[in-house]
């Protein structure tokens, strides 16, 4: 039998811990972060769950190119946010696709595309479903006939490869390790690694504006996309190959961040490297976190780049282990393909010693010891799969992020700050544990960090999503009112809509209301996400 991944939380069925394993969890839970756990859940099997009947038929030419049974309707009814592991885990899925395609060429998408605008039914593009803002839960059953979602797994290869230009043409259904396994045989990478790199998919990194592996320079996938194909109802849509265009505004931008509301990606042209060979990285102890952040401005602004400028506030290095008791923590990293990156490091660290600073043992790229950055970087990769073990713990972990300026920065984060843990504490059952709430930089920019949000608390056992709802509103509220974005790599979706019409311009709305009039005339395309269109009659 095929491996199958969860329906309701991160990875496979076979990676869900023992019932030992998380009862184990739930002691460390008591014994780190000082919450009470009462009992240990079960997730409802998909067996147990109770669905709606499909209201749509595949169309019997293209039978073998659909499924709804409810495994498949289960599995692409929520995203991977906290509110969507609680509900999948309880086993309430009240907004499954009635129907999941899975084509396998641009003409499939085609195909696919223009019977869901004859049924007007909505179409939902999917890549590894791991969105973390409703960005692929058909929450519009209601002004629907029927939802179809359209998952582009079966498009994962990578098509051809231009190594004179260094770049590879790439279908949007391939996996991060899918992709790079591919391109290792041409001894190239396209290094981008979000935290959801081993089941998100290229398609859903340019459709949601994805952040990656570098914490500097090479950031968005915006940076590494050269061309992009796609099909909308008005027609395949696909721009020229170029290194760079002043011929207008890039067709390639109108798609990257679009969120599957003009056109379903088919593949795309991107931009690829040789694997990096020599590599340094080193933990920075801090006093605090502001005297940490004045040293990552510094370096963000000194032209370095490094590839790794991560800083966590101490609860955030204590909560993973990363660092020193009480202390921020700086994760710094240099890489390079072609040169020795000693220099850069060595001048990086400088200016982090002239703010008080105090580096750890530098590690190479064949190291892999018990040193802070491996402590940060395993915790960091783990997070996704000790979540759903916490919701069965009843621990809530969610996080929000945004971006600020420099000169905004302090003043920002603590009435954010101060907005949370006021936030987090009323909406929090007592008697349970103190909450904890923490922040670190994901990437940082010579005008800006990207500050990055962790609450941990305990959980309203059968309330979580409504308690999480209270924080989420109240802390997206201070976001946009102190002048940041709603979000910096995480998408809009249908979870950030009411902060996002908030914060874009309205002629600009009104401009994307016209884009999607033309591409998408019959309103089937993502419904919710973005802006709210007309529904065509």
């Amino acid at each position: 039998m095929p491996r199958r991944r969860k329906h309701w939380g991160w990875g496979y069925d076979d990676q869900q811990p023992s019932r030992e394993q998380v009862e184990g969890i739930a002691r460390a839970v008591t014994d780190r972060l000082g919450f009470k756990v009462d009992e240990v859940e079960e997730p409802v099997p998909v067996e147990a769950v109770e669905l709606p009947e499909p209201r749509l038929k595949p169309p019997k030419r293209f039978t073998e190119m659909f499924a709804d049974d409810p495994y498949d309707r289960v599995a692409h009814a929520l995203g991977k946010a906290y509110r969507d592991v609680v509900r999948g885990f309880r086993g309430e899925f009240t907004n499954p696709p009635d129907v999941v395609a899975y084509p396998e060429s641009p003409e499939d998408v085609d195909v696919v595309l223009n019977w869901c605008a004859d049924e007007g039914a909505a179409a939902i593009p999917y890549g590894g479903g791991t969105s973390v803002v409703g960005g692929v839960e058909p929450r519009m059953r209601d002004r629907y006939p029927a939802a179809v979602t359209i998952d582009l797994g079966r498009m994962d290869r990578v098509l051809e490869v231009d190594a004179v230009s260094k770049a590879a043409r790439i279908q949007a259904g391939a996996t991060g390790p899918r992709l790079e396994e591919q391109l290792h045989e041409h001894g190239l990478t396209l290094r981008h690694f979000p935290q959801s790199f081993e089941y998100s998919t290229l398609g859903g990194w340019i459709a949601t504006r994805a952040g990656g592996h570098f914490a500097t320079l090479y950031t968005h996938i915006d940076d590494l996309v050269e061309s992009i194909r796609a099909v909308t109802l008005e027609g395949d849509w696909e721009s020229r190959r170029l290194p760079g265009s002043g011929a207008g505004p890039s067709p390639d931008r109108m798609l990257i961040g679009s969120e599957g509301i003009l056109a379903v990606i088919t593949d795309a042209w991107v931009r690829v490297r040789e694997r990096p060979s020599f590599k340094l990285s080193v933990g920075v102890a801090f006093d605090d976190f502001a005297t940490g952040a004045e040293a990552v401005r510094e370096i963000s602004q000194s032209g370095l780049n490094p590839s790794n400028c991560r800083l966590l506030d101490a609860v955030e290095s204590d909560t993973t282990s990363a660092g020193p008791p009480g202390k921020a923590l700086l994760v710094l990293g240099f890489e390079s393909a072609h040169h020795p990156v000693d220099e850069p490091m060595s001048i990086a660290l400088d200016a982090a010693r002239s703010h008080g600073g105090e580096p750890g043992e530098i590690s190479g790229s064949g190291d892999r010891g018990d040193d802070p950055v491996n402590a940060w970087r395993s915790a960091f990769l783990f997070a996704p799969y000790l979540r759903d073990s916490l919701v069965a713990c009843g621990v809530l972990s969610d996080t929000f992020e945004t971006a600020i300026t420099w000169d905004r920065f302090a003043d920002f984060h603590a009435e954010v700050m101060e907005t949370a843990e006021r936030a987090v504490a009323a909406a929090s059952p007592e008697g349970k544990g103190t909450p904890r709430i923490s922040c670190r930089f994901t990437h940082v920019y010579p005008d800006g960090p990207a500050p990055y949000y962790t609450v941990l608390a305990p959980a309203r056992r059968g309330d979580e999503v409504a308690q999480w709802d209270e924080i989420k509103a109240a802390v997206s509220d201070a976001v946009i009112e102190a002048g940041g974005t709603i979000t910096h790599h995480h998408a809009v979706g249908r979870d950030h809509r009411t902060w996002y019409d908030r914060q874009r311009p309205d002629p600009f709305a009104d401009a994307l209301r016209a884009a999607k009039r033309e591409l998408d005339p019959k309103a089937v395309l993502n419904p919710g996400v973005l802006i709210e269109p007309a529904q065509a009659a």
